[in-house]
């Protein structure tokens, strides 16, 4: 079907290793897990008019409520964070904060089924909500925990580029574009910048009736690129305070700077990077995007940042928080084409059955091994060793007993390790060791 990713057995248990580690990696951090129904009320979605967004929603509609003419009332969730700030809202008075979340669920948008594109995509999501103000040190927080996720992952270098809504603000006021909408406009474009490159972002914002020297003077400040340690701070310091978001901006940042260190993240993963400014306008500080070291052209494989009102369409209450995300399914998708996660299998042992006779041992085998902890499949209907053991390479499992009339016989059996090709004979004893030893 287009638009959507169905994999092989082996691809789906690979996917499914790399879901857990990301688990275990949000859970290690003290996060705690949250699920959100697939639909939520079409009014709780389409909070803003217009947009791209809102052109991707897909509407839910029974066949009798179609019928008689009623409007669809529900629609699927395109994202995790309009579903989070209705939760935080709704339970507010259950919840503890700050509240620490992640939530790892599909999601659904109405895209022209396209390479790296999918109608239906899961979500890796966390995010710190708090009550009244967040403490900076969350914001910090983040990029450790990216860390130590890729670095998990085990897929290649990374490198989290780090930037400030509010410094950009400041720094688009300096310049003379005050309003909020055309601070908006150039943001998005200045988001781009990776993407479609400085000719034409700069045309982009002379389209909008900039000056040249403006544009100019904005790209020039953001075009330096990915700076990290002691250039990244001399770097922020030497911006002019020129106005008092610019100051708390740069501020911020070098504080964020500061945190990362004293958690003991790699310097050489973090940078600053002037340019980064996320499409989204509901960031108001720190904004995250994380890319592969030469493999740029995937763009940001976790991004994120800080908002400071989470949920003020649905509560009274102001709810900053500072999330990050992980479109995995087109992660994974990207990877595998790479060759940087290869398919897998979660079965370990084949137990194989030569003649009936041997069937009750083969059962007792099986069930050593499952005891012990290893997942084992078993051989139910007799036939040839070579059809056995070429099923078992071609289901991706690494160790295949054989225990044959001459084997029951002397109390002992053979176990045959498809990844080195070699096979050892050892009592029927040993079986559930010498398993353990080999994985």
């Amino acid at each position: 079907m287009p638009g959507v990713l169905e994999l092989l057995p082996r691809d789906q248990v690979a996917m499914q290793k790399m879901l857990d580690t990301i688990r275990q990696v949000f859970e290690s951090f003290g996060f705690l897990p949250i699920s959100t129904p697939a639909l939520e009320l079409t009014e709780v979605l389409l909070t803003k008019t217009g947009g791209d967004t809102e052109r991707q929603v897909y509407l839910a509609q029974s066949t009798g409520a179609r019928a008689q003419g009623h409007e669809p009332d529900l629609a699927l969730r395109f994202d995790l964070t309009v579903p989070l700030a209705r939760y935080v809202a709704e339970h507010e008075g259950q919840l503890n904060f700050p509240f620490r979340r992640y939530q790892i669920q599909p999601v659904w948008r109405g895209e022209a089924p396209q390479r790296g594109r999918f109608r239906e995509f899961i979500q890796c999501d966390i995010d710190v909500v708090d009550r009244d103000s967040l403490s900076i040190r969350y914001d910090a927080e983040m990029p450790a925990i990216i860390s130590e996720l890729f670095t998990r992952l085990d897929i290649g270098n990374f490198t989290i580029r780090l930037n400030n809504r509010r410094l950009l603000r400041g720094l688009l006021s300096e310049l003379g574009v005050e309003s909020a909408d055309l601070q908006g406009h150039v943001l998005r474009e200045l988001d781009k910048l990776d993407r479609d490159g400085i000719d034409a972002v700069a045309r982009a914002l002379a389209a909008r009736g900039m000056a040249a020297t403006v544009v100019d003077r904005l790209l020039t400040m953001a075009g330096p690129g990915p700076l990290k340690g002691i250039a990244a701070a001399e770097m922020l310091k030497a911006l002019p305070a020129a106005n008092d978001a610019m100051s708390q901006g740069r501020d911020e940042l070098l504080s964020v700077l500061s945190m990362i260190e004293m958690q003991g993240t790699d310097p050489n993963r973090i940078a600053v990077d002037l340019s980064i400014a996320r499409g989204l306008d509901y960031y108001t500080g720190t904004v995250y995007e994380t890319t592969l070291d030469g493999h740029e052209e995937l763009g940001s494989v976790c991004s994120g940042g800080r908002y400071d009102d989470l949920a003020s369409l649905y509560s009274k209450s102001r709810l900053p928080g500072v999330g990050i995300s992980i479109g995995f399914t087109r992660l994974f998708d990207q990877l595998r084409d790479l060759g940087l996660v290869g398919s897998a299998s979660n079965v370990q042992v084949l137990v194989t059955l030569i003649d009936d006779d041997g069937l009750s041992t083969s059962l007792a085998l099986a069930s050593v091994l499952r005891t012990a902890g290893y997942n084992t499949e078993m051989t139910m209907t007799t036939g040839k060793l070579s059809r056995q053991l070429k099923y078992a390479d071609k289901a991706g499992i690494p160790l295949v007993v054989i225990a044959g009339e001459d084997e029951r016989q002397r109390g002992t059996l053979q176990l045959r390790n498809l990844l080195t090709k070699t096979q050892v004979e050892i009592p029927t004893s040993d079986l559930a060791a010498t398993v353990g030893r080999i994985l």
